[in-house]
Order: C-alpha cells, then sequence, then structure tokens
C-alpha cells in the first residue's frame, strides 16, 4: 500500500526550527522579498547569505523529534513517500530514505547561474565562493517567485497515493497545498495540523487539530492496521 507524507513547518517547529508564519518567525526581521527573492539575492547578496547561513549552523544543533521517527519507522509497512516543503534534514537524519524536498535543502548550494550545479554544504557560504562555473555560490532553495522543479514528480506521487497524510502544514503554501487535490477520489485523506486547516475538502479529510508528534503517537497503530 502506498502512503505519502506531505510535511510542513509545523513538524520541524518541534524540533526548535522557527517557522515563518509564527510571529517569532525567521522573517520577522526582514521582509520575504529580502531574503527569499531573486529580486533580494540581487539586491543584497551578503544579507541573503548571512541569513541562510545562519539556519544552517541552527540546523546542526537539532535533531529530528518523535514524529520524524515515527514517520521512519512505517517504512517497515508501506511504500512510504515524503514530499516535504521543509528544507532541513530532519526527515533524512530519522531514517526515511524516500524524500522529495519541494523547496531545496539547507545542507546544499548551487551555482547562481545554474542549479543544477548542486554542492553539499555543511559551513557557511561566503561571498566570493564560487561554483566550477566560476559564479558565486548561493543557498540551493527555492525562493518565492521561482520555479518549483520537484512539482511534478510531487503531483505523480500524491496522485498514486492509497493514503495521503497532511502533517505539520496549514496548506496555505502554493503549488505544495494544492497537492490534495491531486489525490483519487478513494484515497483516505488524513491532515494533522493544531491550526485551522481550509483547503476546500470539506468532511472528505480525516482531521486532526493535534501537533505533529501527538497526531503521530495517536496515529501510529492506527496506520500500521491498515497497512
Amino acid at each position: 500500500m502506498k502512503l505519502t507524507i506531505l510535511s510542513g513547518a509545523g513538524i520541524s517547529a518541534e524540533s526548535g526550527i522557527k517557522t515563518f508564519r509564527d510571529g517569532d518567525g525567521l522573517w520577522e526581521n526582514h521582509s520575504i522579498t529580502d531574503v527569499a527573492s531573486p529580486e533580494g539575492w540581487r539586491k543584497n547578496r551578503a544579507l541573503v547569505l548571512d541569513f541562510y547561513n545562519q539556519r544552517r549552523r541552527q540546523l546542526h544543533e537539532v535533531e529530528p523529534n518523535e514524529a520524524h521517527k515515527l514517520l521512519a519507522e512505517l517504512e517497515k509497512y508501506f511504500e512510504l513517500q515524503i514530499i516535504t516543503q521543509n528544507i532541513d534534514d530532519l526527515h533524512e537524519r530519522s531514517g526515511s530514505t524516500n524524500i522529495t524536498h519541494l523547496h531545496g535543502e539547507l545542507f546544499k548550494s548551487c551555482s547562481c547561474n545554474n542549479k543544477n550545479l548542486i554542492y553539499e554544504q555543511k559551513k557557511d557560504i561566503n561571498i566570493g565562493d564560487k561554483a566550477e562555473d566560476g559564479a558565486q555560490l548561493r543557498p540551493f532553495i527555492v525562493w518565492f517567485g521561482e520555479e518549483v522543479p520537484m512539482m511534478e514528480k510531487a503531483n505523480k506521487l500524491a496522485r498514486e497515493a492509497d493514503i495521503f497524510l497532511v502533517i505539520g502544514t496549514s496548506l496555505q503554501v502554493y503549488p505544495a497545498a494544492g497537492l490534495v487535490h491531486e489525490i483519487k477520489d478513494d484515497c483516505l485523506l488524513i491532515v494533522v495540523n493544531p491550526n485551522e486547516t481550509n483547503f476546500g475538502y470539506g468532511q472528505r479529510a480525516v482531521m486532526m487539530k493535534e501537533t505533529a508528534t501527538q497526531g503521530m503517537k495517536l496515529l501510529f497503530d492506527k496506520l500500521v492496521d491498515l497497512a
């Protein structure tokens, strides 16, 4: 049976990673345009690099939480795929093996002239750090206004799912939020999020107003029973 997960910032928040939609979120002291857009990059590369360098340093200090670990455990029972809006590697560190990152990865960098030139990046990116084509390295992040290259794969995974589990996202960021509209008519849709989640599916979804960790503790055995 195919279980596909769409994870968002809420699951990472429980490991201590701030979410930009919270009151104390990442973007509080910067407009999104300044630090997460091609325009911001052209305007002030140093600011953008510093912003993501701080996020990268923080990622070294946090660990996967119980929700990440329980999702990884489900690979024993399902043909499991994780589609994540998160740019951290907490799913990987918890043991999950089939992960599609929609918005890029913080521990990678790429040429600002060629996104196919991708490098592992565990340390800071500095002005003057170059890709092999001679261009400045930039964070391997999909910024607002940029194409989401993994979206086609994500749509396919959603369409193939027998169970589609949404966890830690309020489904407000597109195109990722549109994935719930790709699932089959007979696909079981489960949404775990402590905040209001509005996506036009009415009574179809099994709604759980829980944190990611608590939701997974409640769901795990029930999902295994369905496998």
